[in-house]
């Protein structure tokens, strides 16, 4: 018998050994496969919207190809991408940028581990609230640096407490990562609250990547405030946001950094060694998104909100599942807790992955296990459907926890 061991071991990187598959890729991926096969599925699994993308948006990117813009660009990005996020910024989150404190990317995931690159060496430390964005632990690792997961429940609204981050800080913390609104919960931190944490990280050499992809998509008259709008903060914070959530582009890949040009300047270098500059024609159509008309982001937010008040009252009223009701993105997180250790079709459900496999197989419907954002007891819905999807995917839930 061969004691050989096998080829992942013996040659792959530790880092990409230590890295786990995206859970959402895999159960959308899967969800696809069954739907290719002819089976009903309804999917609240993907990270994107289910509306097309704005057809002035498109309209901008036909003509760049007429224009014969299919060149390489600048590799940080075009000039006027820059002006209209530097526009967007002031309008939307009132942060004031150069265009040398910007750089455009291949999407927000980009801009991400671009930074984390830059910042984190071996033995760093990443503070990264639970429940985060499958990506969150995965690129500190890529990176080098160890993920530090600090837990919080439905009760603080799945958000961390300055207690909670003073608890985690170490000589070797050089980042906090901070989303929101947050993917999966939904949680859209106060002023206060960020103000409270920023408390926590004055006078300390530490790093914070504000992750705002969700920023325009909240309700209820709630405002995500940046830690980039304390003065004290500025030169320690880096803004990641992009078009894919806000405008129905998850597929141009267009996100963007705003931050110290220092830092800045060191992911420029990273982009410039790996994927050289974003695609030319999603640029422009990046410009025409943020410079046009924004009624169309409003009206989506408003379809979105609807969307969620039907979820969060339903949802709370199948036995055994509770649902808090989110601020912000197209997420809802309930807690699958009060069907776990119980045996539906056959089968004891231990985990969310479980309860995710078992909706999926038995009832038709993909959802996301908690388990990859760090909280084992709860599904990610996406409201990123229609009503009727929604209302049909209820009733199937409804059904396999009767």
């Amino acid at each position: 018998m061969s004691t050989h061991s096998s080829p992942e071991e013996q040659y792959l990187s530790h880092r990409v050994q230590s890295m786990q598959e995206s859970q959402t890729m895999r159960i959308t991926g899967l969800a696809k496969k069954m739907k290719a096969e002819g089976k009903d599925i309804v999917s609240l699994s993907a990270g994107e919207p289910d509306f097309p993308t704005p057809d002035f948006v498109s309209e901008a990117a036909i003509q760049a190809i007429r224009e014969g813009f299919t060149r390489y660009t600048p590799n940080s990005g075009i000039p006027e991408l820059k002006e209209a996020v530097i526009g967007k910024l002031k309008r939307d989150n009132k942060l004031e940028y150069r265009p040398e404190e910007i750089i455009i990317s291949t999407g927000g995931k980009q801009t991400l581990i671009n930074t984390m690159f830059a910042l984190c060496d071996e033995g760093d430390e990443v503070i990264i609230p639970a429940p985060y964005w499958v990506s969150f632990p995965e690129m500190a690792r890529l990176a080098g640096a160890t993920p530090v997961t600090v837990a919080t429940t439905i009760d603080t609204g799945f958000k961390m407490t300055p207690d909670q981050l003073e608890a985690v800080v170490t000589p070797k913390t050089k980042i906090l990562v901070l989303n929101s609104p947050s993917n999966p919960s939904g949680a859209v931190y106060s002023e206060q609250e960020v103000k409270a944490l920023m408390k926590v990280l004055e006078g300390r050499d530490i790093f914070v990547i504000s992750d705002e992809m969700y920023d325009r998509i909240v309700y209820g008259g709630v405002e995500p405030y940046s830690p980039a709008r304390i003065p004290e903060m500025r030169d320690r914070v880096i803004v990641s946001n992009g078009v894919s959530k806000t405008y129905s582009m998850t597929g141009w890949r267009i996100g963007y950094l705003a931050g110290p040009q220092w830092i800045i300047k060191a992911c420029d270098k990273i982009q410039s060694q790996t994927t050289s500059n974003p695609n030319s024609i999603a640029q422009k159509a990046a410009v025409a998104a943020l410079n046009g008309d924004q009624q169309v982001v409003e009206d989506r937010r408003l379809e979105f909100e609807k969307r969620r008040d039907f979820m969060y009252k339903a949802l709370n009223e199948i036995p055994g599942v509770s649902a808090a009701l989110p601020d912000g993105a197209f997420y809802i997180f309930p807690s699958v807790q009060g069907v776990l250790g119980r045996e539906f079709g056959g089968r004891v459900l231990s985990n969310s992955t479980d309860v995710a496999e078992y909706l999926l197989v038995e009832h038709h419907v993909a959802t996301v296990p908690g388990d990859a954002f760090g909280a084992p007891e709860n599904l990610r819905l996406s409201y990123a459907a229609s009503i009727a999807e929604l209302e049909e995917a209820v009733r199937r839930i409804r059904q396999a926890f009767s």
